[in-house]
């Protein structure tokens, strides 16, 4: 009861554009995977740069999704994963997952996503030693109690609808002392709500920092790419309607961190001490 009290005590706004993302996350991902398989599209997130740039060593079937890759990297890299038991919630098409477990030497790595096609792709396309993927909901994880030494999130807990739920699954699947390498961001309506929600949670923040300059310097490197993606796959009228009206909060947080307004994107740890 009272995770559920805390959740409908959200901002009304913030509630309306949650279920609006949420629909739109159940009908039109799989549908975007689906059209995006033949393309090989291996991230849905904002990138990361650095001024001086971070310039990490990639293969060169990596380079062209250098800062998606950049994000996953800066989140990850918070602790030392080598050997680790590792879960990464919402793994959206699997290309951090794939990273990770390939440079980052974790002992086991699950990626989990409730896109039945996302994880479909996932399966199919990566196949890499100890990764693999699974379907499920970021709100009931299915996964017996105390299963993993650390739990990644990348952009996408603005979609939960029970953000504390979420908080709750994560405390419940790490081990004693595991960590929550988590980053994200929150409109300015909804910063004071998001900073509440993460203080009540049972884990403990050991690390935080704005990382709203790295975010647009990786978004400006890679919006021609986006354009690109959207023009040739998504059906006129979707981009009018839907995609059009669904990417309006991502461009908007975009201008908004740009002109220096108060959305932020945070980069976070958490330790389950």
């Amino acid at each position: 009861m009272e995770s559920k009290a805390r959740a409908f005590a959200a901002p009304v706004q913030w509630k309306i554009t949650a279920k609006f993302l949420i629909s739109i996350y159940k009908v039109f991902y799989p549908y975007l995977t689906r059209r995006l398989r033949s393309d090989d599209v291996l991230f849905l997130n904002y990138g990361y740069e650095e001024d001086p740039p971070m310039d990490i060593p990639l293969v060169r079937s990596d380079e062209r999704d250098r800062y998606f890759i950049q994000l996953y990297h800066r989140t990850a890299t918070q602790v030392d994963l080598n050997g680790k038991d590792v879960l990464e919630v919402g793994c959206g098409h699997g290309g951090g997952a794939s990273y990770i477990a390939r440079t980052l030497h974790p002992s086991s790595y699950i990626g989990l996503d409730l896109n039945p096609a996302g994880i479909a792709f996932c399966q199919e396309r990566h196949v890499v030693p100890g990764l693999q993927f699974v379907r499920g909901d970021a709100e009931n994880l299915p996964f017996p109690d105390q299963s993993f030494d650390a739990v990644i999130n990348v952009e996408s807990s603005h979609l939960y609808p029970n953000f504390p739920r979420f908080l709750d699954e994560v405390a419940r699947v790490l081990r004693p002392g595991g960590h929550f390498l988590y980053a994200d961001l929150r409109f300015a309506d909804t910063i004071v709500h998001w900073e509440t929600q993460l203080a009540e949670s049972q884990l403990s923040m050991i690390y935080c920092a704005t990382i709203n300059e790295q975010v647009m310097q990786g978004m400006e490197m890679n919006s021609q790419w986006w354009v690109r993606v959207v023009d040739r796959l998504v059906p006129k009228f979707l981009r009018r309607w839907l995609l059009v009206r669904g990417y309006t909060m991502v461009w908007n947080a975009f201008r908004d961190m740009r002109s220096g307004g108060s959305t932020d994107y945070r980069l976070y740890c958490f330790t389950n001490a």
